[in-house]
């Protein structure tokens, strides 16, 4: 079963059942609002629709309403302002997605999500990508269904879960398979080499441009185009990557005229672009733009069950394939927190292939686990140079969690709403980072869904 928090399909046609998303200042927990057709008034006076506790808001300080193409922003003559993309504005017509702020106040339009029960495969591999427990073939189910789509698909979680692999899958599973994939990292250069890489320049266009270029969008013509870590691409150039998505159209540097491809696009991170929107760092609109199939990854911590299989296939991999994988050898595999999810585990196995003897039995193996952030000695670092820097952080983020979510649910006794107002969260991202970490009793999942349509009505 497939919840509204893990992967969903979303509907997002047309502007009514939106919802406005308030998050004050001083991290106090964020809160939603229906938007009802007549809109809004969000101000610090507690007659107004929307209070707003902010010293910095006023009284009556902005309006939102829906209207046609959009939602109408008005500033209510405020003493501080009403700010869309850093623009103070009077009035504006927004789309879903946006972002404003009003004081020390961010606001967001939201639309109301619906979620689209998908069956879970049948199998257990899907492209490159294996595993037979539920959770993967939740994952498989979503992916077989968008494969066959054009839609854009936004793949979300941990480094080494298998996102790039997901994203091959989706483009060798469907119509566009006798077409170019693409990849682009777009956490790799600087601006200005992300926007030349990814837009195409002409010759002249800047220093060092000594003929024309082509980008990854004229590359991906007619094929897949996957932009690996979206996350991290930078702010100035994210309204240019929402124009291609919505057009088509792609401007190279220093051409006159904007050219127009055939691109499928699938993204990928490792970061809660939730968060990142919330922050300001991420354009909303781009988000729902590219979250039109929304997948998660679950890390392999919490879905242990696949590990023996993922074993079995590596050991196969790398010559090794007559060999009984159990024993304290798996168990040691089992216990194993894998901050590095399958890419570590996968490297673990080729380490112990070319370690051992000849024909060497799996118990016989030597299975070396990394020191990691997540075992750090008390007093000793945080972190160390021995893995990867996002595995390394990866590793801490997983810790901290864990940790912290552990003695979250002793303190409140497993009464998730205690925990949200203890965490200033709120419940439905409390839900999320529970599932996310395989920590949701299964007492409270009934609670979880109620909570849901608590929040709806």
């Amino acid at each position: 079963m497939l919840t509204r928090v893990t992967n969903m399909v979303r509907r997002q046609e047309g502007v009514s059942s939106t919802r406005l998303r308030i998050i004050p200042r001083n991290n106090q927990a964020p809160f939603e609002v229906q938007l009802p057709p007549v809109g809004v008034v969000l101000g610090a006076d507690a007659g107004s629709d929307v209070h707003v506790d902010d010293p910095a808001v006023s009284r009556r300080h902005a309006s939102v309403a829906p209207v046609s193409g959009g939602f109408e922003i008005n500033d209510l003559s405020s003493r501080n302002g009403t700010w869309v993309d850093g623009v103070a504005i009077t009035r504006a017509v927004v789309p879903v997605g946006t972002t404003f702020r009003i004081g020390s106040t961010i606001v967001q339009v939201l639309p109301s999500e619906e979620s689209i029960s998908v069956p879970p495969s049948a199998a257990n591999v899907f492209g490159a990508m294996l595993g037979g427990s539920l959770a993967m073939r939740s994952v498989f189910g979503i992916l077989e269904r968008a494969s066959m789509a054009q839609a854009p698909a936004l793949l979300l979680g941990e480094s080494g879960t298998g996102k790039e692999l997901a994203a091959r899958a989706l483009h060798e599973q469907g119509a566009r398979k006798g077409g170019p994939f693409v990849v682009f990292d777009c956490g790799a250069a600087s601006d200005t080499l992300v926007e030349s890489e990814l837009f195409g320049h002409k010759r002249g266009a800047f220093t060092g441009a000594i003929a024309d270029k082509p980008g990854a969008f004229a590359l991906a013509h007619g094929g897949t185009l996957f932009l690996d870590e979206i996350g991290d691409l930078p702010l100035n150039l994210q309204p240019k990557l929402l124009r291609m998505l919505e057009r088509g159209e792609v401007t190279p540097l220093g051409a006159r005229k904007s050219e127009t491809y055939d691109v499928r696009f699938v993204a990928a991170t490792h970061r809660d672009l939730w968060d990142e929107v919330a922050r300001g760092t991420f354009r909303g609109d781009l988000y729902y733009r590219l979250a039109v199939v929304e997948v998660h990854l679950p890390p392999l911590r919490a879905r242990t069950e696949d590990v023996p299989f993922l074993v079995q296939q590596f050991l196969k991999a790398n010559g090794a394939a007559h060999n009984d994988v159990a024993g304290p050898a798996l168990d040691r595999l089992m216990r194993y927190q894998w901050p590095g999810n399958v890419r570590e585990l996968r490297n673990v196995i080729a380490r112990a292939v070319a370690l051992a003897a000849p024909k060497a039995a799996f118990a016989d193996m030597p299975i070396v686990l990394r020191p990691s952030a997540a075992s750090a000695p008390k007093g000793g670092p945080l972190a160390t140079a021995d893995v990867s820097y996002h595995d390394a952080k990866a590793a801490l983020i997983a810790r901290f969690e864990r940790e912290y979510l552990t003695d979250l649910l002793r303190r409140s006794g497993e009464n998730l709403s205690l925990a949200a107002r203890t965490a200033g969260l709120e419940r439905k991202y409390l839900y999320r980072v529970l599932e996310r970490n395989a920590m949701l009793p299964a007492r409270l999942k009934d609670e979880r869904i109620a909570a849901e349509s608590d929040d709806e009505s």
